[in-house]
Order: C-alpha cells, then structure tokens, then sequence
C-alpha cells in the first residue's frame, strides 16, 4: 500500500485554527496546541453568549419601559402596565415599546393612556 503523506491537509488546519485565534495574547496566537484550546474556548463563549445577549436585551427593554411609565404616571409599575396592556388587548412586544418610549414619548403616552383607560 502506497504512503499518504497529509503535510498539505494539516497545515491547512493549522493555518484556519491560528487564522481564528489572531489577536489572541503571546502563544495563544501563535502555537497550534494552545491556540486551539484558545479557539475553543473563545467559541463556547460565543455560544453562551449569544443566548445571554437575548436575555441583556429583554432587560435592557423592561428597564426603560418601567423607567417611562413611573415617568408618566407615578403610581404605574411595568408589571402593572404589561397587564394593563393585556387587558386593552394591545399586543406591543418589549422591544418595540421601549423603542417609542426613548425616542417618542407622545406615543407612548397614548398607550399608556389606553392601558389606563382598560384598566378603570
């Protein structure tokens, strides 16, 4: 049987692993065996991460509209406002409303009016 020599194939590999780890700090960058380890890693991370970002978001969202309700009206709590909402048949997700809360506030207020408005 004939020799199969894989030189080309592995520095292939080795070249895509260390193209992915540049940046990385001293050997990580450098050395095939920790920069895969480094790559790894880096890509677990990203994985977690991205499902975490959702979640940073939806936080991010429910603060500003709490933030715009109390603003508006002192006695209202977002939860308070999410179920009033409900009630007036609404259906607005958390992105958009948070959007319209920082950037217009006019509009805003009508749905908060609405929701009051159901609620009573």
């Amino acid at each position: 049987m004939s020799r199969v020599k894989s030189g080309v194939v592995t520095h292939a590999r080795h070249r895509k692993v260390i193209k992915a780890a540049a940046g990385y700090y001293a050997a990580r960058s450098t050395n095939f065996r920790t920069a895969t380890q480094a790559v790894d890693k880096a890509n677990q991370y990203a994985t977690r991460d991205r499902k975490v970002r959702k979640r940073n978001f939806r936080a991010l969202w429910i603060q500003r509209i709490n933030a715009a309700v109390r603003e508006i009206d002192a006695a209202m709590t977002y939860s308070r406002f999410i179920n009033a909402l409900a009630q007036a048949g609404i259906e607005v997700d958390r992105k958009v409303l948070a959007d319209l809360a920082v950037n217009e506030p006019e509009a805003f207020g009508a749905i908060v009016a609405q929701a009051k408005a159901a609620v009573a």
